[in-house]
């Protein structure tokens, strides 16, 4: 895989990131397509037992979004194969990170 490839997949994963700490924390509601339900999906299944009430907003989000196009749900594998995500063990690092850090943080104006 050349570099610009890799950078281009950093790059992807870090804005689905970021996407899955806004609709976790409650910061934004809706999957905006195919890719972030089924990434919400996943994200929901790997951060359960950690952070509950955050894999039931992403666990939500993605149910809408399949209520309106349930041809668009994808196997966990199909998710990783489309390289939506890199891998199950790293969305989970990451994800747990970014929530730890997150609900850490003081609010904005507080």
């Amino acid at each position: 895989m050349s570099m610009g490839l890799v950078m281009a997949a950093r790059e992807v994963e870090r804005q689905l990131l970021a996407r899955c700490v806004a609709v976790a924390l409650g910061e934004a509601a809706d999957a905006l397509d195919q890719r972030e339900a089924n990434v919400f999906r996943v994200a929901a299944s790997v951060i359960r037992s950690e952070f509950s009430n955050e894999s039931v907003r992403l666990t939500e989000a993605a149910t809408r979004y399949f209520a309106a196009y349930p041809e668009h749900a994808l196997h966990s594998s199909e998710v990783v194969q489309r390289a939506w995500i890199i891998g199950l063990p790293r969305l989970r690092d990451r994800l747990s990170r970014e929530l730890n850090r997150a609900k850490s943080s003081p609010p904005l104006g507080g």
